[in-house]
């Protein structure tokens, strides 16, 4: 069986006494200019390995497939085995932002069927306990790369802006999650066209988090549950956002509240309103 896609950090405290292959993954980005590795450097949690969104979770921007299409598998198990994680670890990861970058990570893992899970609060959870002066800083890459083999991503667990469309005219939940604004279509300060999936509806992954998004925790399994079953959501739903980044977390948090695993739809609102014959939706 799987670990839960959320721990807290007693968990992992408790996991890496007494295990040797428990990995910690700083997996922080920015879309305002900060860069991620920077942060890293400058501190994360002891033992941690940065991953990178752009280079690892993810292939090149393009039309159609968005801002963050998936990598290859080549890609991504070098990206890992680089940073030491072979097929046996078991990856805890974090960032700074309710798990909205980290999520990526841990959902590719889990798809894969791999243990990994986000870390409840992220880097705030960890300095509130422990204290900002005892995060290491500098490069933290090993010096031998990790053996990992190169597995294939499985149908099933993504689809294309095909099988949105389809799957919203048979009747089925398609879930946007980005800020209300944005789905309205009040605001677009990234993406071609401001508005929503025609027939999508609106949970913003924040809302999975009882307070600020660093060093706030998720809402309780039983809160989560009522969440995404009040709006329908199983395993058959899918789940978008801006590039396919944070709706992986709703996806784990619907996991976590024991819902099955929805769907991504991996180009998301990048990918859809860069096709010029999409139909676009805006207001509520």
């Amino acid at each position: 069986m799987m670990i839960d896609p959320i721990v807290s950090l007693e968990w992992l405290d408790e996991q890496r006494l007494r295990h040797d292959d428990v990995v910690v993954c700083d997996v922080r980005s920015y879309l305002d200019g900060r860069v991620g590795h920077d942060a890293f450097l400058a501190g994360h949690l002891p033992g941690a390995r940065f991953i990178d969104l752009d280079t690892v979770l993810a292939a090149p921007a393009a039309p159609g497939v968005g801002r963050h299409p998936m990598p290859t598998p080549e890609v991504f198990a070098v990206g890992l085995g680089a940073e030491g994680i072979g097929d046996g670890a078991t990856v805890v990861a974090y960032d700074d932002a309710g798990g909205m970058i980290a999520g990526r990570l841990v959902w590719m893992l889990r798809i894969l069927g791999r243990d990994a899970a986000l870390l409840d609060g992220g880097i705030g959870a960890w300095i509130e306990a422990n204290g900002e002066a005892q995060l290491e800083s500098g490069e933290a890459t090993p010096a031998v790369a990790a053996e990992r083999a190169v597995t294939t991503w499985p149908d099933g667990v993504m689809v294309d802006a095909d099988d949105v469309a389809a799957h919203i005219a048979d009747g089925g939940v398609v879930v946007d999650s980005r800020a209300a604004e944005r789905f309205r279509g009040e605001v677009e300060p990234i993406d071609p066209q401001a508005g929503h999936v025609p027939g999508a509806i609106n949970l913003p992954f924040p809302s999975n988090i009882d307070g600020p998004l660093n060093g706030g925790r998720f809402l309780a399994k039983a809160a989560l549950a009522k969440r995404f079953d009040q709006a329908g959501v199983t395993s058959e739903a899918i789940i978008y956002c801006g590039s396919g980044v944070s709706a992986c977390n709703n996806i784990l948090a619907a996991e976590h509240a024991g819902l099955g695993r929805p769907k991504l739809y991996v180009g998301s609102w990048s990918g859809w309103s860069s096709e010029p014959d999409r139909e676009v939706a805006t207001g509520p």
